[in-house]
């Protein structure tokens, strides 16, 4: 296990990240997050304050997170230490959402300000350059993906509607198409099938939804899918409610895109399966907290999280039963013992206004709301490692297989 530190001081950058290991267990320096943590983790700690979403580049060797406020921060790994390279400053309001294209190596961000832009690094500059992108929307914009082939990327936004964006050569410049029919609220999150065309909307509106983002003018026409023969931009391919009412925050296609998974804020879990009857979708209600985003793992399997600060697996058989499997951070934290030092001290006072130790930690990792799931490294069609971020200001990185020996009876299929 593998614990990453760094703190931001007042007129200060960033400091490098340290590693901490003791005898296996993974200690953090604060006296307020340190404890042991089972095998198949590796908590990195690079700010002090929630990290709303981030994004990793093509070898994972860069970090792009959004602190909570107008900026993105983006990290490197150089000599063992996480260093912060490079804070993008251009959105006028807090930033809530940023993918990095593996392949084009571009970052696009979105923001309250209702504005998105697409960044491109200046080998020669040594920075990033910001294009702004024709958005056309009143309301904030709350969610950002590019689509697999990173030729166009979905902005789901507060004005009810979801706005395909793609580079218009002849007028130089990022523009956009709006799907706005059926939705009725605002859009939580979206993510793309893997044939680029099919884009997955979640809403505040109670409903998941599939449709198709065929663009004429950047691709050929697409061939039909087991959702569905019509492809004309906008159309409504399948649309699902979670049953008792709840909106949807987060959407998943599974790796063949025949799979929708979606999680509600009626503490629900939903899943279509397009090669089957669609009328026939499985959901479970759960007594946790509600969940904010899914991912899945395998065709099979699905990990969520949300209020309750772990991720849980979930799943999906082919004769289409959804069952909850296993909570994946079921081992509590240790305080480590020893006489409080002067800096913990210091630390506790400005973050509770007291000297004294003050037991608040709760029996998981992640101290906070987890509120986004993101793939680190993926063995084929599965997923081996995932990252989580949070409130807590934490990141963690979960690998899947050190998580199954880890778990008594624990079996990601």
């Amino acid at each position: 296990d593998r614990i990453w530190s760094s703190h931001e001081s007042p007129g200060q950058e960033t400091l490098p990240c340290r590693l901490t290991r003791v005898h296996g267990h993974s200690l953090r320096p604060s006296s307020t997050v340190s404890g042991a943590v089972m095998s198949g983790k590796e908590i990195h700690e690079l700010i002090v304050g929630p990290i709303t979403c981030h994004a990793w580049n093509a070898d994972r060797t860069q970090l792009a997170i959004s602190p909570n406020n107008n900026d993105v921060h983006i990290y490197r790994f150089e000599g063992g230490k996480w260093v912060q390279k490079h804070v993008l400053k251009e959105h006028g309001s807090r930033v809530t959402g940023v993918d990095w294209g593996v392949k084009t190596n571009r970052l696009v961000t979105c923001g309250a300000d209702r504005n998105a832009y697409v960044w491109t690094f200046d080998e020669s500059a040594k920075k990033w350059e910001p294009v702004l992108v024709i958005l056309r929307i009143n309301r904030a914009a709350t969610c950002v993906k590019w689509s697999p082939e990173e030729n166009k990327f979905a902005v789901g936004s507060g004005a009810r509607l979801i706005s395909i964006c793609y580079f218009e050569d002849d007028q130089n410049w990022w523009v956009s198409k709006h799907i706005k029919k059926p939705i009725r609220s605002t859009v939580l999150s979206v993510d793309w099938h893997p044939n680029n065309i099919l884009v997955a909307a979640g809403c505040a509106d109670f409903k998941a939804r599939v449709f198709s983002a065929y663009v004429k003018e950047v691709e050929s026409k697409p061939s039909a899918t087991v959702w569905g023969k019509k492809m004309t931009f906008g159309n409504v391919m399948a649309e699902f409610s979670n049953g008792g009412g709840g909106w949807v925050h987060g959407v998943s296609f599974s790796a063949s895109g025949n799979k929708l998974a979606w999680v509600g804020h009626d503490s629900s879990v939903s899943v279509a399966d397009a090669t089957q009857d669609l009328s026939a979708a499985a959901t479970i209600k759960c007594v946790y907290k509600p969940f904010l985003c899914c991912l899945w793992l395998t065709e099979n399997s699905l990990v969520i999280a949300g209020h309750d600060c772990w991720p849980a697996l979930v799943n999906h058989d082919d004769h289409g039963k959804l069952t909850f499997m296993q909570k994946l951070d079921t081992e509590s934290s240790k305080k480590a013992a020893g006489a409080v030092s002067a800096m913990d001290k210091f630390r506790s006072l400005d973050q509770r206004a007291t000297t004294e130790k003050v037991k608040t930690d709760i029996n998981s990792v992640h101290q906070n709301s987890i509120t986004n799931l993101t793939v680190h490294t993926q063995s084929g069609s599965s997923i081996a490692k995932f990252t989580t971020t949070g409130v807590d200001g934490r990141l963690v990185n979960w690998s899947v297989k050190s998580l199954e020996s880890a778990i008594a009876g624990l079996k990601i299929q």
